[in-house]
């Protein structure tokens, strides 16, 4: 009898439909042969559709979006009506043992795509990756953090050139859509040279989980699922938000090593020339205030209260310019 549905295969199991299973990525040892597993959540409607992977931890010590995707398969929310939702709620699980961004030879994960099996450690997880997940994913939201103090307010990074992710940026309605340009190396520069569709979502500070960017990440979540035909959930929070479109952005930095206080708050608009913090000496000799050198959104606040020269202190996103930029910022409106 001839089988009447598509057959899934990934990581040497097949899941057949209305089924789902925890597999793993096997990657690495540790000095002790043991084998160190990366946890792969697969989830498969009855009826044949989109796969969408949910993705954290690329970074280590990034735990918002790890608390995101555990909120979504304790609630089950990755248990599909249609088609396939695969889990990957911690890539870098050497990170995360360690509580570290990098992999354990120091290579950040998030530079070393499409990788090598032959590369360094980072490399082999990346190539891994695109071998035995990669081809099975139509869309991928790929969950981050800002790295250390720096607070990153939710915002959703896509290339503006692409309509299809930037309707998918729309969709998913964070307060803040940065135009961001692919960064070589990067999973997403991988993903786009296969012709998949990829969000990334930036929430929070690395090693915190903020209820806040939780909700944000879930919501957004329930809207692009709902979006793709792949569940029905009723949202209610920040439905009839605009998001902000953000056609560049800046990092301003300390003039001064001392003590650092922000002024304004993250996500608030700037305008040039504002004083949006101080940096001041423990000694009571200087007060320096920090001016903003542009006028738009503060997207990441450094908490760090000791700072030093140079130091990123605050993130500014530019929003479409109304004359320059009009056409492209209709066109994103539409």
């Amino acid at each position: 009898m001839s089988q009447k549905y598509k057959k899934f295969i990934i990581l040497g199991t097949e899941i057949l439909p209305g089924k789902g299973a925890q597999l793993n990525l096997d990657v690495a040892k540790l000095h002790t042969t043991t084998p160190v597993l990366v946890p792969v959540i697969v989830q498969r409607a009855k009826i044949d559709g989109p796969t969408v992977l949910l993705m954290a931890g690329l970074h280590g010590d990034e735990i918002n979006g790890v608390e995101i995707i555990r909120k979504i398969i304790r609630k089950k929310f990755n248990k599909p009506l249609v088609g396939t939702i695969i889990c990957l709620p911690v890539f870098n699980i050497f990170g995360f043992l360690n509580v570290k961004r990098e992999l354990p030879d120091g290579r950040d994960l998030n530079r070393s795509f499409p990788g090598s099996s032959s590369g360094s450690l980072a490399a082999q997880f990346a190539f891994h990756f695109m071998k035995e997940i990669c081809p099975h994913v139509d869309y991928v939201i790929d969950f981050h953090t800002g790295a250390a103090l720096r607070n990153n307010f939710p915002q959703i990074r896509c290339v503006m050139e692409d309509s299809e992710s930037v309707e998918l940026a729309k969709i998913f309605n964070p307060p803040f859509i940065l135009n961001s340009p692919h960064i070589a190396k990067t999973v997403r520069e991988a993903m786009s040279k296969k012709g998949i569709k990829m969000l990334l979502f930036e929430g929070g500070k690395a090693n915190n989980i903020e209820e806040l960017v939780v909700e944000e990440g879930l919501n957004g979540v329930k809207r692009l699922l709902n979006h793709l035909g792949m569940r029905t959930f009723k949202i209610d929070i920040s439905k009839d938000r605009s998001p902000v479109f953000l056609a560049e952005s800046k990092w301003m930095r300390s003039p001064n090593s001392g003590m650092f206080q922000a002024i304004v708050r993250n996500g608030e608009k700037v305008e040039k020339g504002d004083v949006i913090g101080m940096v001041t000496d423990p000694y009571g000799n200087f007060e320096r205030k920090v001016k903003a050198s542009s006028s738009g959104y503060i997207i990441c606040l450094n908490e760090s209260p000791v700072v030093y020269k140079g130091d990123a202190i605050f993130h500014i996103g530019k929003a479409f310019d109304q004359e320059k930029d009009l056409s492209a910022e209709n066109a994103l409106l539409v």
